[in-house]
């Protein structure tokens, strides 16, 4: 296993601002908007799909671009990364990984990360290839990108339908990272089986190092 690929959110970054900044807009609590996303993605629907049920009818596209306009558009720092994320990163290049990030954001949250300058080779996300897991489209732009085969490329993330199932698809190795809402409510599930499943990244970097 020579690359390891990281999905981003609940990955890397807490999804708490994002979403609480949705519903801040749509003027509804938080904690229902958070219910609904849980309830869509429970039922295997797009997140985004709880924002319809929040506001129906809503133009999400529409919406966002509102929301730039005003001022709150979508924001990442520091503070949204989860606290083992650098060391992590930076054990993984030590022990000779190629460390990139893919997920499924948006362009703007892309620029944002690799303002941030984490130790990865490459950032990239779903808007900005213009395919979203899980697409096969998707872990075919993963495998370019990184440059490396199918069996020697491990992809970590959160979620079995949309990380692990379609990355073991495509060939590549998988981790299932147990963090976030989604991680702990499949913690147990083999349907499908990850390769590897973890609870923090630095317990991965220290399970490729061994």
């Amino acid at each position: 296993m020579t690359t390891v690929v990281l999905d981003v959110g609940e990955t890397l970054v807490r999804d708490d601002r994002y979403w609480g900044s949705w519903a801040d807009w749509l003027g509804v609590p938080r904690h229902t908007l958070s219910a609904l996303v849980g309830a869509v993605v429970a039922r295997g629907l797009d997140n985004q799909e709880a924002l319809r049920l929040a506001r129906p009818g809503i133009d999400v596209d529409a919406e966002r671009a509102a929301r730039e306009a005003a001022g709150r558009g979508e924001h990442l720092d520091e503070s949204d990364l989860y606290e083992d994320v650098r060391a992590a990163l930076t054990a993984l290049t030590a022990a000779g990984k190629a460390v990139h990030v893919a997920g499924n954001q948006t362009a703007r949250a892309g620029a944002l990360l690799r303002a941030m300058d984490l130790p990865a080779a490459t950032v990239s996300t779903s808007e900005e290839w213009g395919c979203a897991k899980p697409d096969p489209a998707f872990f075919a732009r993963v495998l370019t990108t990184a440059g490396s085969a199918p069996a020697a490329t491990l992809y970590v993330g959160d979620h079995p339908s949309r990380d692990v199932g379609p990355a073991r698809a495509a060939g590549l190795r998988t981790c299932h990272l147990v963090r976030g809402p989604w991680g702990h409510l499949w913690a147990a599930s083999h349907d499908p089986a990850p390769d590897l499943r973890v609870t923090g990244l630095l317990a991965l970097a220290e399970l490729l190092q061994a």
